[in-house]
């Protein structure tokens, strides 16, 4: 590996200063029983920040709505005592110097009946969505849309009033927003639905409302992505001319930075062009972007959480993408979940200590 010196250059994205250009990227643990962050989800992020980690992005946090959570043990971001959980993060990784923003999240269809904290709600979506016969997912109507909407905003002005540095919105991967920017998901025929313009509707609703009940210079971050969970060929915008249309309303609205969730950061995301995902929305918006997928090892999250091992590799590609000014920031998941130093290993150039990934580190918040 070559020296990667710029990743440690201090950065000024959007309203949000820098120490460096590395973000830890936002995993699902599932170490919070009754949705409260304890102890050692406390420890967890603060041993990252105090080995450097430039931003943290937290694990997705779900927002007060009846239908958001979709797995057990996952953080939930409304409550007294689950915000009391995270005012302890926020003043350990804040003790280290680190910065840290909670992933606001509602998982939409994925979700199914059985699940906490209530078994007896299904999921719900742009659609109605029915299995062998039995209603899975509920189309939400405009007062459903409304309270979902409050819920996003509710959490970030509770994000601000305990000390987090901003917020991001999780608006990728087939969850609910996804559900309605994508039009395989979305086939709704009111002003959230049909054309493009339309399914774009309640992703700006949220950026709006959350834009109202925060400051004004408090950093907004939204996640996107192309692939969905069922579908990783799939396309929220085939053109970047699409990408525009998608994009351009998004950073009008109020979004600080696009995080581009991707597999593999060194994928062109169109024909004629190098630049990935993290890439175009920059060159689209003039926003700061943060790029991600496979950072520092040699294969995607599929074969990771498939029961494969993923080794550590060299970041030429990166820097290369970096000195180039592609993107801004880089997100690194797996990597810094195997290893909480790895982020000073790499400044010390002590790659021969780095730890490979393996599946026995989803067991743990080591």
């Amino acid at each position: 590996m070559n020296n990667i010196i710029s990743l440690f250059d201090p950065v000024s994205a959007g309203p949000l200063n820098l120490p460096n250009r590395i973000v830890m990227a936002p995993m699902t643990r599932s170490f919070s029983p009754g949705g409260i962050p304890g102890e050692d989800v406390v420890a967890y992020y603060g041993r990252r920040a105090a080995a450097g980690v430039g931003l943290i992005i937290t694990e997705g946090t779900t927002v007060n709505h009846p239908g958001s959570n979709g797995y057990p043990k996952v953080p939930r971001f409304f409550g007294e005592d689950a915000l009391q959980g995270w005012s302890r993060v926020v003043s350990e990784v804040h003790k280290h110097k680190g910065r840290i923003v909670p992933q606001l999240w509602h998982v939409g269809y994925i979700r199914k009946k059985g699940m906490e904290p209530d078994p007896s709600i299904p999921g719900y979506s742009a659609m109605n969505l029915e299995k062998d016969g039995t209603l899975e997912a509920i189309a939400m109507d405009q007062q459903e849309i409304n309270a979902v909407v409050d819920a996003f905003a509710k959490a970030a002005a509770d994000a601000e009033k305990i000390g987090f540095d901003g917020i991001e919105i999780h608006g990728a991967h087939e969850y609910l927003i996804d559900q309605f920017l994508w039009k395989g998901s979305n086939q709704r025929s009111d002003k959230y639905g049909g054309s493009l313009e339309n399914r774009l509707n309640f992703a700006l609703d949220i950026i709006t409302a959350i834009r109202e009940a925060v400051s004004k210079d408090f950093p907004v971050i939204f996640r996107f992505s192309q692939w969905k969970q069922q579908d990783y060929k799939a396309k929220l915008a085939e053109t970047p001319t699409e990408l525009e249309k998608i994009l351009v309303p998004l950073s009008e609205a109020g979004v600080d930075i696009f995080h581009a969730s991707t597999r593999r950061f060194w994928e062109p995301e169109f024909e004629d062009s190098p630049l990935n995902l993290a890439g175009w929305a920059k060159k689209i918006t003039g926003k700061p972007s943060i790029t991600v997928g496979s950072v520092g090892l040699d294969s995607t999250f599929t074969a990771s959480f498939g029961g494969k091992t993923a080794q550590p590799t060299g970041l030429e590609k990166l820097q290369e993408r970096l000195e180039r000014g592609e993107f801004d920031l880089v997100a690194v998941g797996r990597a810094l979940l195997a290893d909480a130093g790895w982020i000073s290993k790499i400044r010390n150039e002590e790659y021969h200590l780095i730890e490979a990934f393996s599946p026995n580190a989803l067991r743990t918040l080591s």
